[in-house]
């Protein structure tokens, strides 16, 4: 079986994880996530790079620092993962939900205006694929409105929109280092924050709300409970495995552009005779091949390839469960708007194996059984 994926493995990981243990420091803060997050601030030119125990965490904490309460309204696509939602929802907050463009899958840009009220206080675009959303449009609403924008970028490190990184265009960003990534610590992430003024209280927030960062820095005598906070640090051993691959993010992303790649020149002809839609890459993105996706004709069709592609050893899935259409959306969210694309769009859409170790005789073997399901 080809796996649909497997976490990324650079060779060096044991011994960073071994040399963590060695320093007699895995809690969070050590050396090495010192290291990691450097590297990103410089990557992203970032402001300050805290890492978290999950993208989760770092928007939830993205969440506090924008004071989300009771009453308000964010701005999201209901195609994302349900963290996506979870952060601001159990700030007390209403999820609205604004409908994709079927060509990125991402949050229709051009709908967001007309979902704002007196209520809103966020958008929260996610990059789907790592494909950017339209973010100029998005960040004149944001200053038009006075809104925060905060970027789920799960999915986009090492990809840019305009040149800019994801996740260091708005006011917050939030990565994913989950197995899943391109780059990964096995469970973990980041919030990127743009303006100085917000470090100190996310520092406090998530070390338990106490100043222990300051302390730590000897800026204080001794560390105090200073505000409401929880734990978000990861261990150094997850951030020694994730320095492994940092090292190597650059020969990571290229292999994984050159899958992409492959998957989308053999997938041509099924596109060129109508029996798949292949993914759009708007001017101004670059994106870092987290993954490859189509679109089959409907729901049936898209299950009976699943089906096939299995029987054949090939583990492909499908995606989101669109929010708004889940227990949990029904009731802490709406959808503004109409539902034109996202439930369509979701039903039909597959993704194909995609990781760093995927081999290019692997790429050409599943290409050529999706071929032989629509016999071409």
């Amino acid at each position: 079986m080809i796996n649909f994926n497997v976490p990324p493995f650079t060779g060096r990981e044991i011994e960073y994880i071994k040399q963590s243990v060695e320093n007699q420091k895995i809690c969070g803060d050590g050396p090495f996530t010192q290291k990691c997050s450097e590297w990103i601030e410089r990557q992203t030119d970032t402001a300050k790079c805290l890492l978290t125990t999950s993208c989760t965490h770092a928007t939830e904490l993205a969440a506090l620092l924008t004071d989300i309460k009771e009453g308000d309204e964010v701005i999201m696509p209901a195609y994302t993962f349900v963290s996506t939602a979870d952060a601001f929802v159990l700030r007390g907050a209403t999820a609205v939900f604004v409908d994709i463009r079927p060509d990125t899958m991402n949050i229709d840009e051009n709908l967001i205006e007309a979902a704002i009220t007196q209520k809103t206080r966020a958008i929260v675009p996610v990059h789907y694929a790592g494909v950017s959303c339209e973010m100029d449009k998005i960040m004149a609403l944001a200053k038009k409105y006075n809104l925060f924008v905060i970027e789920d970028a799960a999915q986009g490190i090492m990809a840019t929109y305009k040149g800019k990184a994801l996740g260091a265009i708005g006011d917050f960003g939030c990565y994913s280092f989950h197995e899943t990534k391109n780059l990964s610590m096995g469970e973990g992430g980041a919030l990127l924050i743009q303006d100085e003024k917000y470090i100190t209280d996310a520092e406090i927030i998530r070390e338990k709300g106490t100043n222990r960062s300051q302390y730590y820095r000897g800026q204080v005598d001794k560390y105090r409970w200073m505000n409401y906070g929880s734990s978000y640090l990861p261990s150094d051993m997850n951030a020694a495995y994730l320095w492994a691959q940092l090292e190597l993010a650059q020969e990571i992303t290229k292999v994984r552009l050159a899958r992409w790649e492959q998957y989308n020149t053999l997938l041509q002809p099924l596109k060129e005779r109508g029996l798949l839609e292949l993914p759009t890459i708007p001017e101004g993105c670059v994106h870092n091949g987290h993954m490859y996706y189509a679109k089959a004709r409907d729901l049936e069709e898209r299950t009976r390839l699943l089906a096939f592609l299995k029987e054949n050893g090939v583990w492909s899935v499908f995606h989101y469960v669109p929010l708004h259409t889940a227990p949990a959306g029904l009731k802490f969210g709406r959808f503004a708007g109409e539902d034109i694309y996202t439930t369509k769009e979701s039903e039909r859409i597959f993704r194909l194996p995609m990781f760093y170790a995927l081999k290019e005789s692997e790429v050409d073997y599943i290409v050529s059984k999706v071929k032989e399901f629509y016999h071409v």
